[in-house]
């Protein structure tokens, strides 16, 4: 397979990715087995085929919602503010949820989505991470599921992109960048 040329080096290829989506939802499907259903809540637009792929896989009944929010500024890389953009539709309370993010950073997103979240009264509250960056991380962040930790390169692919390109490969790549 030949790479783009932004594309330094393939990190997780397909096989390796597939692989893990499936230990991670046979890992939750066992967590709540005896559980009535799980709301699954998507970060778009990053997690949204890990998402789908988890999903699939699961052997449990659930529902998905959706949330988007931005900890980037208008043309930036470099971590900001959290915003909410656009909030789930279901109410939580009394609801087992799982937050599915594509990647944890500095951890900043998902501490807010889990202290947002987590006053909504959810009946538990636990987070699936594909891909984590653990020498950014400035805030801890409890992770209940987690896919891979990587080092600190501008990932691609599998739903993350650099500026709205490259989401749709099936593999995670490191982007290479001019310097």
């Amino acid at each position: 397979m030949e790479l783009p040329s932004s594309i330094e080096r393939i990190l997780l290829d397909e096989a390796t990715i597939r692989a893990r989506v499936d230990a991670l939802a046979a890992e939750i499907s066992r967590a709540y087995s005896d559980e009535d259903g799980l709301v699954m809540i998507g970060i778009l637009k990053g997690a949204f085929m890990f998402l789908a792929d988890l999903s699939r896989r699961l052997t449990i009944r659930h529902h998905i919602e959706f949330m988007a929010l931005s900890s980037y500024a208008e043309g930036d890389t470099r971590s900001g503010a959290v915003r909410l953009l656009m909030d789930t539709r279901t109410d939580l309370a009394g609801r087992h949820a799982l937050i599915v993010e594509d990647i944890l950073d500095t951890g900043h997103t998902l501490d807010y989505l889990v202290r947002m979240l987590g006053a909504r009264q959810p009946a538990s509250l636990k987070t699936c991470v594909l891909l984590r960056k653990p020498d950014r991380a400035e805030v801890d962040v409890h992770l209940d599921y987690l896919g891979f930790d990587i080092p600190d390169v501008w990932v691609v692919g599998y739903g993350l992109d650099y500026g709205d390109r490259f989401r749709t490969l099936p593999y995670i790549g490191a982007l290479r960048r001019p310097g």
